[in-house]
């Protein structure tokens, strides 16, 4: 069975780890191609988009993919986007593994918002120092909002100057909680603003702030159509081996 793994995530890379090997699949992981030098999977992979729709149905095509496991970003809302339409053009079977969104503990000071833009709405006219722990991409709201103190926290040293000025820090996860503990004392950050991630992979900052007593403005999940969705590796393999989700079976 020709399996496509769409990647970009730590569930994508410990699904590639689990299928290897396996004579039934014939997988392949796509990564975006907005990580420079990714951590090579133990399967066979590609990096970069596919050119829209059209193109993912192309590929989809000419590769002979009998099945499709969105293991995107839960913010890569495009990709998922294209991937349910060229699937169902297709009738192929698409299945999503989406980590669960982080869930309010006590101690938690969060400033839920919709996006980006209200999320640099939401830290205020009074200057503040920010972390902000969402990437690359989603930095130009915060340009004009030239009042705060920005730390960004990026995977790969940019090559082109960011859209705001920020000082940087180049590193790679999973991070841990005593190093994110340590990163937001010294720099005397006072408000962090996170994606609405999920998992256990990036949630080190939240649980800093938690412990720090910081507010955290967490930016909701974009919208995703419809689709069947899990939450573990173990599901996704049962999916492809029995064609079925333990909500298909009733569980």
């Amino acid at each position: 069975m020709c399996v496509l793994i769409l990647g970009g995530s730590a569930d994508a890379n410990q699904l590639a780890s689990a299928i290897v090997g396996d004579p039934r699949f014939d997988a392949i992981l796509s990564y975006a191609g907005r990580t420079e030098n990714p951590k090579q999977p133990p399967i066979a992979w590609r990096v970069g988009g596919f050119g829209g729709i059209d193109g993912l149905i192309d590929y989809l095509r000419r590769e002979k993919i009998a099945r499709v496991v969105d293991a995107t970003h839960p913010f890569a809302a495009q990709m998922s986007a294209h991937a349910i339409a060229a699937c169902a053009a297709l009738s192929i079977p698409l299945l999503a593994l989406e980590r669960a969104p982080w869930q309010r503990s006590a101690g938690d000071r969060w400033i839920e918002v919709d996006d980006f833009v209200s999320a640099a709405q939401a830290l205020g006219a009074v200057p503040r120092r920010v972390f902000l722990g969402i990437g690359r991409t989603q930095l130009a709201p915060f340009a004009s909002h030239k009042q705060h103190f920005y730390l960004v926290r990026l995977v790969d040293q940019p090559h082109a100057p960011l859209p705001l000025a920020a000082e940087m820090i180049i590193a790679r996860g999973p991070f841990d909680l005593a190093g994110d503990r340590k990163m937001l004392t010294d720099y005397r950050i006072d408000i962090v603003v996170a994606r609405d991630a999920g998992g256990d992979s990036a949630s080190a900052k939240i649980e800093a702030a938690r412990e720090l007593g910081l507010p955290v403005v967490m930016v909701r999940r974009p919208f995703i159509p419809a689709r069947q969705r899990v939450e573990t590796v173990a599901e996704v393999l049962r999916w492809l081996c029995h064609g079925e989700t333990p909500a298909e079976r009733g569980v």
